[in-house]
């Protein structure tokens, strides 16, 4: 499992020439250090001095940020073994019209596999963006730039993601489905785009 190996040996194998891990596992990555950076933010918050009254809200952000860090570093895996999956399905055999078939249907399922991983890393980043505004709004200041560096990655992670949506989806023979994906990508990439802008302008001078 990618999660397991160290952070230099994944960056080796991102660097090789392999395709797998790729920009759809770089980007749950990128999701589960944003998610990392919002709870820490919320943490340093908690129990401070000044802070009392926000401490329900913080707690509630750092449960929330934990639980999207594991699934987001589970994405990690789960991008990588999306796209093997469609690797795996090119390569099945095409001799006969029976063959070519099932080729073609393990094609377009692997395929809406490897598109629709990518969404809900790209709605898990946009989760974190804005809990990431409420932690550089109202968290301690000290750690301010440990949430913006979250939101930055969680920006990162919500557009990086849906462009893997639209390279898997737009192979994709069910036009609704191709569609309904196609959209979700360009609306949840509107939308972290304004919340980045939005969380930055919380930032205290």
């Amino acid at each position: 499992m990618l999660t397991e190996e160290s952070i230099l040996s994944y960056l080796e194998r991102t660097a090789s020439a392999e395709p797998v891990p790729g920009g759809g596992s770089a980007a749950a990555l990128n999701g589960a250090l944003a998610a990392a950076l919002v709870e820490m933010t919320a943490r340093l918050t908690l129990g401070r001095k000044g802070f009392e009254a926000v401490r329900p809200e913080m707690e509630r952000i750092a449960a929330a940020a934990s639980g999207l860090r594991r699934r987001l570093a589970a994405d990690i895996d789960r991008d990588a073994d999306a796209y093997r999956g469609v690797m795996a399905a090119f390569r099945l055999p095409k001799g006969t019209a029976e063959e070519q078939a099932a080729r073609e249907r393990a094609i377009q399922d692997a395929l809406r596999q490897a598109a629709e991983v990518p969404l809900r890393v790209a709605a898990a980043a946009l989760e974190l963006l804005e809990l990431g505004a409420a932690v550089i709004a109202r968290g301690t200041p000290i750690a301010a730039s440990d949430g913006a560096s979250g939101v930055f990655a969680a920006r990162a992670a919500a557009r990086a993601a849906a462009q893997n949506v639209r390279i898997n989806a737009s192979s994709l023979r069910d036009a609704p489905l191709r569609a309904e994906l196609l959209a979700a990508a360009e609306r949840i990439e509107t939308q972290a785009d304004a919340r980045e802008a939005a969380a930055l302008a919380g930032l205290r001078a």
